[in-house]
């Protein structure tokens, strides 16, 4: 079994519905891709938006395609702290009763009521590297991180997420990321907990 997985970083970003969209940019506008990312169809989009919490703005961050039934505000614990917000620790998608947080495009603003996570740290996989991984979707698995700067990690409470439009990758944020002083490109290797 090949346990080794791709790590990526996940910087801030940002998920918006067709409605915050427009709102955002204006009528008639739409995500124009700046470049495409590891995740089959998804992308970074050329709009950008600004953050904007009770303490401070973190401006231009980046909007992700392509657009989804819900907005969704990723940032890391770090970020949450400078916007003066909690943000929760969750799964992508998985919104409900999180915290709200402004945000600012060059045509309108929305004040979200909810959708601003931390997202929790994941393996993305196809069915069939998962099926030859022997790992299934939900599954909680650790990953270990070596580091040519004595800063290797061992991350626990990763979820693996499996489905057929998936590129295998673990995505982390950037304070993980920096935790285990990532640069380049790395593979972590996936430790099945007992």
């Amino acid at each position: 079994m090949n346990d080794k997985i791709l790590v990526e970083i996940s910087a801030r970003h940002v998920h918006v519905t067709s409605e915050a969209r427009e709102i955002l940019f204006g009528k008639g506008s739409s995500l124009r891709v700046k470049k495409m990312l590891s995740q089959p169809g998804q992308f970074a989009s050329e709009q950008r938006v600004d953050i904007v919490g009770p303490k401070k703005t973190i401006s231009n961050v980046s909007i992700l395609g392509p657009e989804r039934s819900a907005c969704q505000v990723e940032v890391s614990l770090t970020d949450a702290r400078t916007l003066g917000v909690v943000a929760e620790i969750r799964e992508s998608g998985d919104i409900k009763g999180t915290s709200g947080i402004k945000l600012v495009g060059p045509c309108g603003e929305i004040e979200l009521n909810e959708g601003l996570i931390a997202a929790k740290r994941h393996i993305h996989l196809d069915l069939k590297t998962a099926e030859e991984m022997n790992l299934s979707n939900g599954e909680i698995v650790s990953v270990k991180i070596p580091s040519p700067n004595s800063r290797s990690l061992t991350f626990d409470d990763v979820v693996v997420r499996v489905n057929k439009d998936y590129a295998p990758a673990m995505h982390i944020d950037t304070d993980e990321g920096n935790a285990a002083a990532i640069s380049g490109t790395v593979y972590g290797t996936i430790i099945k907990n007992a």
